[in-house]
């Protein structure tokens, strides 16, 4: 009997000798990673989300956003030319989580803020089909009604800053009252309004 016989007849052997090439090739690949300042120093001009940024991303992630919109343009020419600048690691370093996505129902919304106004994402998240009539999205009007209080929003700020995102004493003093009384709908509109914008110049 060969010795890949001997493997190949016995399952167990098998499934061990499987994981340690896989997690033997993923340490090879990621580690490095950890030690690389384009994948862990933010590019110029991130900064941690304001408070109402953090709720607006909240927001995003409690609707599902996620399922239908990337936040990962690739470094392909006609992503570029579509979508703007491609996405870079030192972008993400403030997010918990990774929001890059891999579904595009929709667009790619990595370089969304500031290509429409507060009141087109308003009306669009109101009703898509008002401005996009082909849309498929669904409407969002009960983002209008849902009022925020702040009350947990400082307590998000100091738990991220406990895994590297530099907010201030003052930002988490003063993140409950930049929220209070703001709706969903201003929260989700202010995150969009933030993407991808520490990259515009160098589209």
């Amino acid at each position: 009997m060969t010795k890949h016989e001997i493997v190949e007849k016995n399952l167990g052997l098998m499934v061990i000798l499987i994981v340690v090439a896989i997690s033997f090739g993923g340490l090879v690949e990621i580690v490095p990673l950890f030690f690389q300042k384009e994948t862990t120093q933010p590019v110029a001009g991130i900064k941690p989300y304001p408070a109402l940024e953090l709720e607006g991303r909240d927001v995003y992630i409690k609707e599902g956003c996620v399922g239908c919109h990337s936040q990962m343009i690739r470094p392909l020419r006609a992503e570029v030319e579509r979508y703007g600048h491609y996405s870079v690691a030192g972008e993400s370093v403030y997010d918990h989580p990774f929001l890059w996505g891999s579904k595009r129902t929709g667009p790619d919304l990595a370089r969304v803020g500031q290509r429409y106004s507060d009141e087109w994402h308003r009306a669009h998240l109101y009703n898509p089909r008002d401005v996009v009539p082909e849309s498929i999205m669904p409407a969002y009007p009960h983002l209008m009604d849902n009022v925020l209080d702040g009350k947990d929003t400082a307590q998000k700020m100091e738990s991220l800053r406990l895994v590297g995102v530099p907010y201030t004493d003052e930002q988490i003093q003063n993140a409950a009252a930049e929220v209070k009384g703001k709706t969903e709908m201003d929260a989700l509109v202010a995150y969009l309004q933030g993407l991808g914008t520490a990259l515009t110049t160098k589209r």
